[in-house]
């Protein structure tokens, strides 16, 4: 007992080492994100379209039609895959920072004892490269991730896609098959989670209507015709 207790300094002493070095490395990373996140205005970037959507606004299936229709690349989930081969990231390990909450204790306990966990920060800074890349060669449709804020505005067009909160939880408890009492819950973890990755990484509100160039409600339209206005407003 006495030997634990003389311990129990030391162990608390290399925490508090560790946590100090852990927030130094993510404000470096946090001012990388900030100061390097834009393209230069020198850069020629082609045409494309960034999507961000509300849970159970069929963002995902919304996205498909429209790089069906105009025959472009869509970045979804498989974006991350471009991530992880860009920052030779285990794709698995992507997952637990695509645009979840963003908690400091899971940042700092989780990248300390676990050297392969990736934190939002650094996240964040390849996603970045990746979507300027991406946008550079052009024809692409980007859903969610923050892209509207990690390239220029006025180049391409940024569509939010909002439904009321019950067509929403029809969509989820369909999709994937649970009850309508768990889908209020996953709407409100996710849209919770994109607020704040978007809040923490870009300073904006997800929700402000004068981010994006077209608002879309998918209940009133439906995915079909939301598709077409999104084809029929794009500047081509």
């Amino acid at each position: 007992m006495t030997s634990q207790t003389r311990e129990e300094p030391r162990i608390v002493a290399a925490a508090e080492r560790q946590m100090q070095a852990w927030v130094l490395t993510q404000q470096m990373a946090e001012r990388t994100v900030r100061v390097d996140r834009l393209p230069k205005p020198a850069d020629k970037l082609g045409d494309y379209i960034t999507i961000s959507r509300e849970a159970g606004a069929c963002g995902s299936q919304i996205a498909e039609l429209v790089g069906r229709k105009l025959g472009w690349e869509v970045l979804d989930k498989n974006l991350l895959d471009q991530v992880a081969a860009e920052a030779n990231f285990a794709r698995p390990h992507l997952e637990a920072v695509d645009e979840t909450s963003v908690h400091w204790a899971n940042g700092i306990l989780g990248t300390w004892l676990d050297p392969k966990t990736i934190s939002h920060q650094r996240y964040v800074v390849h996603l970045r490269r990746v979507v300027t890349a991406t946008a550079r060669r052009g024809n692409a449709v980007f859903v969610g991730r923050g892209a509207q804020f990690l390239l220029p505005r006025g180049q391409g067009i940024s569509v939010r896609l909002v439904a009321p909160k019950p067509y929403r939880v029809e969509q989820i408890v369909r999709r994937l098959g649970i009850t309508a009492a768990k889908a209020r819950q996953h709407i409100t973890c996710v849209d919770r989670g994109r607020r704040e990755f978007v809040r923490r990484f870009f300073n904006r509100d997800i929700d402000d209507p004068h981010l994006y160039d077209l608002v879309i409600n998918v209940q009133r339209f439906g995915p079909d015709a939301a598709a077409d206005k999104i084809v029929g407003a794009y500047p081509r």
